[in-house]
């Protein structure tokens, strides 16, 4: 038995057009804004490699130099840009219940020019390695998925040193900021800009972070945030003649002591998976 998807394709060259009409008045000149257009259908060509080589040549240029000037020196609006993706992305995904995915990517660099380059881990390599890092914002509904927010992640290597941010064109005003402040922000921006969600998902570097899991609730958003097994957490204890004494304890300890049963499944949203309630639970606690 054989199964194949099938793509309208004048349907999709329409919806493009349509699309990068859309996000081109943010460009002030014709030439970035149909350079942005051959640079976006090299991101959605499926290229071996992709890079600044690899789309001019998919785009057929001569050389990287206009792609990389768009990147580096071309004038456009970026956070207009994001907006509109934003706006794009709901018209056809908007879902009260919907999940923000927040998680951060690294690339690999060689040298110490590129913008909040330093060795940091990062989960391209699975270890510690000269990388940039930035955190990103998904929107996850029953209907699909696609990014709708981005912040580069600036170690403090680079705010403690303004000569060096200036070479590299970071505004003067940056500070310094963690991922879960980077997270923080950018969820708020989607929240008071209207997206429509009902909770948010991250891993443990978002979910150790107190102010990030005290603003979710202020809001009234549900979380699921991975945390340590080292961590402290309040519990209660119920014995035999069924009071309940609170107490802090380790996670991991906690964890050994409940029963198999004790763990029953929850779903967070249509298509998220659970294990089934009395069912084994697994080493993880999230």
């Amino acid at each position: 038995m054989a199964a194949g998807l099938s793509v309208d394709l004048e349907g999709w060259r329409r919806e493009f057009d349509e699309l990068m009409l859309r996000v081109g008045a943010r460009f002030g000149r014709v030439e970035p804004r149909r350079r942005m257009a051959s640079f976006v259908r090299g991101l959605l060509a499926g290229l071996p490699r992709v890079n600044c080589w690899s789309i001019a040549e998919h785009a057929g240029e001569r050389c990287p130099r206009g792609m990389q000037r768009l990147l580096s020196e071309a004038v456009w609006d970026e956070a207009g840009v994001r907006d509109d993706l934003r706006c794009y992305v709901l018209e056809h995904f908007a879902d009260p219940a919907a999940v923000l995915v927040v998680d951060e990517t690294g690339d690999l660099k060689k040298g110490t020019a590129t913008v909040g380059v330093q060795r940091q881990y990062t989960g391209t390599a699975g270890r510690t390695e000269n990388a940039q890092v930035a955190v990103y914002l998904a929107y996850a509904a029953a209907s699909g998925s696609a990014f709708i927010d981005r912040a580069l992640y600036l170690p403090r290597s680079w705010t403690c040193d303004p000569a060096r941010c200036e070479a590299a064109g970071v505004p003067q005003d940056t500070t310094f900021a963690t991922k879960p402040a980077l997270a923080a922000k950018m969820i708020a921006r989607a929240l008071d800009a209207g997206t429509p969600a009902g909770w948010v998902a991250a891993d443990e570097v978002y979910g150790q972070d107190p102010q990030l899991r005290a603003e979710l609730a202020r809001r009234g958003l549900g979380y699921v945030l991975a945390i340590r097994k080292s961590d402290l957490v309040l519990a209660a204890t119920v014995f035999a003649h069924e009071s309940a004494a609170f107490g802090v304890h380790v996670l991991a300890g906690l964890g050994g002591d409940l029963r198999l049963g004790g763990w029953p499944g929850c779903r967070a949203g249509a298509g998220a998976g659970c294990a089934e309630e009395g069912g084994e639970r697994g080493d993880g606690f999230e």
